[in-house]
């Protein structure tokens, strides 16, 4: 499976998303987020894929920029409809570059196209800023509720 919706890096290199599969998936496992955001996110990357092995409730997906894998992002389908993304994670040496929003944008709008156009969530924990500004900025709006010590956010459209 392949995910593709031309959306682009700083540097201009298209930013799909792929299913982990034997081709990828020791590239995925071993991203790891910068030292300073390790309390928010797993290190390495293989935490997430391990709990997409175990569990029915998320789907691993890898995060290349042009042909380097940089990173992972998960979704999921709640029981009520709704489409949810979780897990992200790039690459400390790849931050900053924009690939991580044009994951969320790609994922995003792959989401919301599924047939009835279901809503798209996140949440994120009230202290991680960044996460926060990237997602108002890509069109999410918080929705009051919290879930398990994070701030739900919808997609309300493009941002």
């Amino acid at each position: 499976m392949s995910i593709t919706y031309d959306h682009t890096d700083r540097a201009g290199r298209p930013v799909t998303l792929h299913a982990v599969d034997a081709d990828n998936w020791r590239a995925v496992a071993d991203r790891a987020p910068r030292d300073d955001q390790r309390d928010r996110v797993p290190a390495p990357a293989a935490r997430y894929l391990v709990l997409t092995s175990r569990e029915d409730t998320w789907n691993s997906l890898a995060v290349p920029a042009g042909d380097q894998v940089t990173g992972h992002i998960m979704r999921a389908r709640d029981e009520d409809g709704s489409h949810w993304l979780g897990g992200m994670l790039i690459d400390a040496s790849h931050q900053g570059r924009g690939i991580g929003a044009a994951a969320v944008r790609t994922l995003t709008t792959w989401l919301s196209d599924r047939e009835g156009h279901p809503p798209v969530r996140l949440s994120c924990t009230p202290s991680n800023e960044a996460a926060a500004h990237l997602y108002a900025r890509l069109g999410f709006r918080l929705t009051g509720v919290e879930e398990d010590g994070e701030v739900v956010a919808e997609w309300a459209g493009a941002g």
